[in-house]
């Protein structure tokens, strides 16, 4: 039975829906994104370690920061813990490599790419439509490539990460059950830049 099941993303069938804005507000998930959460003590040879996996100098320790490695991107969430995503890299080879090496040191690595999803948004208005929801200061100056902010767009609780310094490219990691209200959202706020209905 197991081997008939079809992974399906939590957006599917959502494409016709988002065609319909312009390229100012272009709306697309990036689905089945791997997401690892990671514990280790914020300091020793268990989070060296870590850093050493994933290729990145040292796991961020500011809050709503984020750094980039080759093969994934490292997501503060907490003083000892962190979100690992990766788009090249299959969740259990992830998952199992950042176990390996924290396990000896108190710590833990769990997959939990089921728990959510990645809407991409990009465009000139972009920035607009998130000030609509969310309380942060989202100005370039403030939000651009390294930051990452759990907060709230709407009524979901999301994890927003800026990709360009001009606030014309986002990330939004959302959890599965809530991908649908903030597909919602996201039109109902980007309607206003321009909608083609003949799509």
């Amino acid at each position: 039975m197991a081997d008939t099941l079809t992974r399906r993303s939590p957006l599917k069938g959502w494409e016709s829906r988002f065609a319909v804005l312009p390229a100012s507000t272009n709306i697309s998930e990036e689905p089945f994104v791997a997401m690892v959460d990671l514990w280790v003590a914020p300091t020793g040879p268990g989070v060296t370690a870590c850093a050493e996996v994933l290729g990145v100098p040292a796991l961020p320790t500011t809050p709503s920061t984020a750094v980039e490695g080759p093969d994934a991107n490292v997501i503060w969430f907490g003083p000892q813990e962190w979100l690992v995503t990766s788009t090249s890299q299959a969740a259990e080879a992830l998952e199992a490599q950042l176990r390996e090496v924290t396990t000896e040191h108190g710590g833990a690595a769990v997959d939990v790419s089921a728990q959510r999803t990645t809407v991409r948004l990009c465009g000139a208005h972009a920035r607009d439509v998130l000030a609509k929801g969310c309380s942060l200061d989202l100005h370039p100056a403030v939000f651009g490539p390294g930051a990452a902010a759990q907060t709230m767009l709407g009524l979901a609780a999301v994890v927003l990460i800026p990709l360009d310094d001009k606030g014309t490219d986002y990330r939004i990691l959302v959890r599965s059950s809530f991908a649908g209200y903030l597909a919602d959202w996201l039109i109902d706020a980007a309607e206003e830049f321009g909608v083609d209905w003949s799509q």
